[in-house]
């Protein structure tokens, strides 16, 4: 029955999609909308449906992106597929490399075990060492690949503890603990996801502006640090720790860093690579690219024999480079074609003047329609329309581009969000009823604190309003 009903709602949201496309296509012509622009709108609205719901791959979604336009006279198949040489998806591919030779070493495994030793004391502390440790490593991967590290060694020290599935309250809050960090770590530098790169590709090609690496960073660290301090408390508060003492958890943590033995060679050397590879990318990222410094430090990697090819073959999700190039081609056509100044002169949005109440809403609309659907297509939608919005009222859009992107990945109530999410989820110790609370109030807390900080402290960073 089920499986019927699965097949018959595909069939639908097939069917509705080609007739919203018909009919796009069809309208009877409208002041300051061109045939291309129709057309762009089209392709965009099918995109917007089949992200939002799922019936096909992210991927895909863009791959048929990409087919309709040259097919449709948009924009030319040679402009089309060179957007895949665009340098946030290289910066996306090296990033992922690189990660995975962190991973397959072993020196994430190692260096989550020695901290949260450090933090083994009592109760609240390893939590938060469980939560710090997460968003601090989430700085630097993909919070995806962090919460897949981190998620073994989490229901470990839970299983030390003998905390039962769905009862204990500690357990709970260890995997929120996890999950959370990770996602609000992720939005701290261009590493933690894709969703930046992406949002600062869109921008690049768009208007020719651009943010660097440290801007960024110091940017969004005021909120990402208050959030966690949420975090924290909130948990604490929601969750009261039924757990005494933790020395059982400590002993196995112990156990485990003896068994990995001494630090390799290999370890050494990706650990040296990294911080090489970070440091290139706060100073002189913006003279040679982020994506020539990671692809620099990739050719490195596999120079020194670090990586093997079949390891990064496993490792790297590669849909998501189609994912990217697809949508960074929909914000460009919609652009290039004067659909976005049509769609915002016909939204509510267009009529908002202050650019304060502005960010407001685009970062709201932001940190909740990524429960619905995932971080990634919540940019690749919002993006073309909030810089449209941008260029149509004079508005820095930098600062859209940061109230769409930053917002858009604290997914903390539900599993479709971010993987970190359903990871969590997973373990046994979570149901939606303990996210639908918690997440809310993290969300509005988040979302208070990115506004006062874009309002107050970014001018200081010399992103003006």
């Amino acid at each position: 029955m089920k499986s019927s009903y699965r097949k018959s709602y595909r069939y639908f949201i097939i069917f509705f999609a080609i007739l919203v496309f018909i009919i796009i296509l069809y309208l009877p012509k409208t002041e300051g909308l061109t045939e291309d622009g129709r057309k762009a709108l089209a392709i965009f609205v099918v995109c917007v449906l089949f992200w939002v719901t799922h019936i096909i791959p992210l991927m895909i979604t863009s791959l048929l992106a990409i087919i309709l336009f040259p097919l449709m006279g948009v924009m030319s198949a040679d402009k089309v597929y060179s957007l895949f040489g665009n340098q946030a998806v290289f910066f996306i591919l090296g990033s992922f490399i690189l990660a995975s030779s962190v991973t397959r070493t072993g020196l994430s495994n190692r260096m989550a075990l020695i901290f949260l030793r450090w933090f083994g004391r009592s109760p609240k502390i390893l939590l938060l060492g469980v939560m710090v440790l997460s968003a601090f490593f989430s700085f630097w991967m993909s919070e995806h690949a962090v919460a897949a590290m981190m998620f073994p060694i989490v229901l470990a020290l839970s299983e030390s503890l003998e905390l039962r599935p769905y009862e204990s309250n500690y357990g709970k809050a260890l995997f929120l603990a996890m999950a959370w960090g990770c996602i609000i770590g992720g939005v701290a530098t261009f590493l933690g996801g894709a969703r930046a790169p992406l949002a600062v590709g869109i921008l690049r090609d768009t208007t020719g502006e651009s943010i660097d690496f440290i801007t960024w960073t110091l940017a969004t660290l005021p909120t990402v640090i208050v959030t966690l301090f949420a975090v924290y408390w909130l948990l604490i508060l929601l969750y009261p720790i039924e757990v005494k003492e933790v020395a059982k958890a400590q002993k196995f943590l112990l156990n485990r860093i003896s068994s990995v033995g001494k630090t390799k060679k290999k370890e050494w050397f990706v650990g040296i690579l990294m911080v090489g590879t970070i440091f290139s990318w706060i100073c002189f990222g913006e003279k040679y690219g982020l994506a020539n410094i990671a692809l620099a430090a990739v050719v490195i990697a596999f120079i020194f024999n670090l990586l093997q090819w079949k390891d990064v073959e496993e490792d790297v999700n590669w849909g998501l480079i189609l994912m990217y190039g697809g949508a960074i081609c929909l914000g460009l056509a919609l652009g290039k074609t004067g659909a976005v100044k049509w769609l915002v002169d016909i939204t509510p949005l267009g009529s908002i003047q202050s650019p304060f109440i502005l960010i407001m809403v685009i970062s709201f609309i932001a940190i909740f329609l990524t429960e619905a659907i995932s971080n990634t297509a919540v940019v690749a939608l919002m993006m073309p329309i909030t810089i449209g919005l941008a260029i149509d009222l004079s508005i820095n859009p930098i600062l859209t581009t940061l109230a769409v992107t930053v917002p858009s990945g604290l997914a903390f109530i539900l599993p479709m969000g971010t993987p970190a999410m359903a990871i969590a989820y997973s373990s046994g110790f979570i149901r939606p009823r303990d996210t639908l609370k918690s997440g809310f109030i993290l969300k509005i807390v988040a979302w208070i604190f990115f506004v006062i900080f874009a309002y107050f402290y970014w001018p200081i960073l010399g992103i003006t309003w």
